[in-house]
């Protein structure tokens, strides 16, 4: 069963195309990033999505209903996560679950009933009465991400969801996500951390200038894209090394700042070589899907 489908989506602003005839289908029960640099279309393509941006042109169809025509009966199923936590700071925890499943038409015993699950699976049930201001902001988002499912969606939109996180509650909300789509949940997930896209995600659909530019699970995008083998070198060193030997004894080499980014087949040689310099650094590693990312993209800096 497909829960999203959008087909050549295009919304401009001011003459400039954000999104560009992007197509996506998503199926049941999977998560899918979304990722892009900064200004690919990323945001613009949730609200399109939400029915909150009315699109140019294109179609969009999340759970068998047209968006935007039907937009209203599509977000009663939907839940949503944004970027930027925006929990009522005048209310406690559990008044922030009650508030917000009034909004969706919801009985309030109906809510009441599913209030402790909801505190339990966010880790809150003992700050069910604090108010928000006492939180963590690891605490908040999980609220954030509890206060989504208050109207048990089928298919969620998280925007970003462990930004500003420390890594121990970044690991805590990559479990709960886990959780949900091993309940069956679907979600569209966007964020700017590679390892969290590889974690938690089936799919991933890459995306630039409004225009969709790879697609895959991840381990199919790492080796339909980039050298199996990564080997980074940075110190005083780093430049003259990779001069003298490093780019002729890999595939591929790309500098980034003080690193260069060595893409080899077989790093043996160049470990080996490495092991004999005295001013130079290096990791060796896999690849991976920032690699990916950045190739398909480019290293420069976005605004």
């Amino acid at each position: 069963m497909r829960h999203l489908r959008v087909a050549n989506l295009r919304k401009s602003y001011d003459a400039m195309e954000v999104v560009a005839g992007l197509d996506l289908e998503i199926e049941a029960g999977v998560c899918f990033g979304l990722l892009g640099p900064n200004g690919a279309g990323k945001t613009t393509t949730l609200r399109l999505c939400l029915g909150l941006s009315e699109p140019d042109s294109g179609e969009i169809a999340i759970l068998g209903f047209a968006v935007p025509e039907h937009a209203r009966e599509a977000r009663a199923r939907i839940g949503v996560v944004p970027q930027v936590d925006n929990l009522d700071p005048d209310f406690s925890v559990r008044e922030n679950l009650l508030v917000y499943g009034s909004y969706f038409g919801l009985r309030q015993r109906d809510i009441e009933a599913r209030i402790p699950d909801l505190l339990e699976f966010a880790g809150l049930t003992s700050r069910e009465h604090a108010r928000i201001q006492t939180l963590s902001g690891g605490m908040k988002r999980r609220l954030t991400l509890a206060r989504a499912l208050v109207n048990d969606p089928q298919l969620m939109f998280l925007d970003e969801p462990s930004t500003g996180l420390d890594p121990q509650a970044r690991h805590l909300i990559w479990e709960r996500l886990r959780k949900l789509t091993s309940e069956g949940r679907t979600i569209v997930l966007t964020t700017h951390f590679m390892d969290e896209a590889e974690r938690l995600c089936h799919r991933v659909a890459i995306i630039d200038h409004g225009r969709k530019i790879a697609e895959g699970t991840p381990r199919e995008l790492i080796t339909q894209y980039i050298e199996p083998q990564v080997v980074e070198v940075y110190g005083d060193g780093a430049e003259a090394w990779a001069e003298t030997y490093g780019r002729s004894a890999s595939e591929r080499c790309e500098k980034t700042g003080e690193t260069f980014f060595c893409y080899t087949r077989d790093a043996d040689a160049i470990v080996h070589a490495l092991d004999r310099e005295s001013n130079v650094r290096y990791l060796h590693r896999p690849a991976n899907l920032e690699d990916v990312f950045l190739k398909l993209t480019g290293r420069e800096l976005r605004d």
